[in-house]
């Protein structure tokens, strides 16, 4: 399928320079609908970080430099925050509306491992569940017209957080009274983490509750956690990226109750989930109600991770109308498309179509598993069982060389999956079973094809028609 984006700029033809308008981007062919992105653009005027006291290996005043320099090109009405070539030893930065961060070529933000750098603590998340912890090292709070941009690196120092990647029982501990906290929805401002052994590592770039916000052209390499989080964010275009990161816990790029967003042309080299979706978990994703809705991926590459599209299991608030195409890993991922819950989640994950998308070597093209609990199911128990709610889930047009199996569907049978389509999918080889499915209804398939069933079988199979669950 062709790529549409449309580009309307238009100016002010006063009698004074004319000033931009909006950036329209459109994605016409998704089958939900999606409205055009509005997007920003920012005044032509630059904020050097030098001209405020930046210095090469000094992170001090580098890290006052980025404040300052945020500062000035907000009260001025917004522009670039500009980061020359060169090395930039730094703390966090915090943005503020209507700040682009320039990364020049040759550019690199080479954030310092220190924790105290990333104190005092601010309001963001961890796996689902809000809380004060650790600045990002790139962080926006409540901003609107927001951006990073240019061809630079982002390469923090690694080697403290890595001494974080285990979890020790202090860690099991701080997160079991997270767990409680915003089970019993105790206020935010009262859950922190940053305190004692907790161990909760920062994101390497989070923005929340901002407001078109655009991602562009820069690189990445490594992570002290979750790579990329949009976290209850609106119109969000992201496109040209380069990511790399194969620590602990390094999803590529993580939307969470995030609304109207277009992701492409992205490379996602991960540790963890590429390309994830989420909204939330349990009772605090409940209270805040906003699902994951409106998104598009398109014409990105996945070369390695554990899926190429992901989809929870922090999914409490909702996730709707998403459409991923024309995406391929070049390497593998465990899995191509996998949709993961559990019975305390609740919410709702509807109207999700996959196309168009490849990769070589998988454990599963397809999956749905109700039962992910991960290190929950032993260290906190169920407070309030609430299935999640999945219905009409298409992939069409799959290619994968090898992969253990074709699809495995393991619904809740208290509230089975509903309206699943696989169609126009062809493996070549599969090595343990073709489907397993289970507390499924309307499951429908058409033109499934393997080349070979494990070391025995070298015929094409065709497999089509209604395939009831068993």
């Amino acid at each position: 399928m062709k790529k549409l984006i449309t580009f309307l700029l238009s100016a002010a033809l006063l009698g004074f320079a004319a000033a931009a308008q909006n950036v329209t981007v459109t994605a016409p062919e998704s089958p939900y609908g999606f409205a055009p992105l509005e997007m920003h653009v920012f005044p032509a005027k630059d904020f050097p970080i030098t001209k405020y006291g930046a210095k090469q290996g000094n992170v001090k005043a580098t890290t006052e430099a980025f404040a300052k320099a945020m500062a000035a090109c907000n009260k001025a009405g917004g522009g670039r925050v500009v980061v020359p070539a060169g090395t930039w030893v730094c703390g966090p930065i915090h943005f503020k509306s209507n700040c682009n961060l320039f990364l020049s070529e040759g550019a690199v933000l080479n954030f310092e491992d220190d924790p105290a750098l990333y104190l005092p603590a601010v309001q963001t998340s961890w796996e689902g569940a809000e809380c004060f912890n650790y600045s990002p090292l790139l962080y926006a709070f409540e901003c609107e017209n927001i951006a990073i941009s240019g061809p630079g690196l982002i390469n923090p120092k690694m080697d403290f957080w890595e001494t974080w990647f285990a979890r020790p029982d202090a860690h099991i501990q701080a997160t079991r009274q997270l767990y409680a906290m915003a089970t019993t929805l105790v206020p935010v401002e009262n859950r922190r983490m940053e305190q004692g052994e907790a161990n909760m590592r920062p994101h390497l770039i989070h923005f929340n509750r901002c407001t078109n916000v655009q991602l562009s052209d820069f690189h990445i390499k490594d992570s002290p956690f979750w790579t990329i989080h949009l976290y209850m964010c609106k119109d969000c275009w992201v496109h040209g990226l380069d990511v790399y990161a194969h620590g602990h816990n390094n999803d590529g790029i993580d939307i969470e109750m995030t609304q109207h967003i277009l992701v492409e042309d992205c490379t996602f080299n991960q540790g963890d989930d590429a390309v994830v979706l989420k909204a939330g978990r349990n009772q605090d994703a409940w209270a805040l109600a906003t699902p994951t809705q409106d998104v598009v991926v398109r014409n990105c590459e996945i070369v390695q991770g554990h899926t190429l599209l992901g989809i929870g299991s922090e999914m409490s608030g909702g996730i709707r109308r998403v459409y991923m195409h024309d995406c391929h890993s070049s390497d593998q991922v465990y899995r191509l498309f996998y949709l993961k819950t559990n019975h305390r989640r609740g919410g709702f994950i509807e109207d999700i179509t996959v196309q168009n998308v490849s990769a070589t070597r998988m454990l599963r093209v397809f999956e749905i598993d109700t039962d992910v609990l991960y290190q929950w199911r032993d260290i906190v128990p169920t407070f309030e069982t609430a299935i999640t709610r999945i219905r009409n889930i298409n992939l069409i047009g799959a290619r994968a060389e090898v992969a253990e199996a074709v699809y495995e569907i393991r619904g809740d049978e208290r509230d089975p999956v509903d309206g699943i389509l696989l169609k126009d999918i062809h493996v070549g080889e599969v090595t343990k079973f073709y489907n397993n499915s289970v507390n499924v209804r309307n499951l429908f398939t058409e033109g499934i094809t393997v080349d070979k069933f494990g070391t025995g079988a070298n015929a094409m199979r065709q497999i089509s028609g209604f395939a009831p669950g068993r």
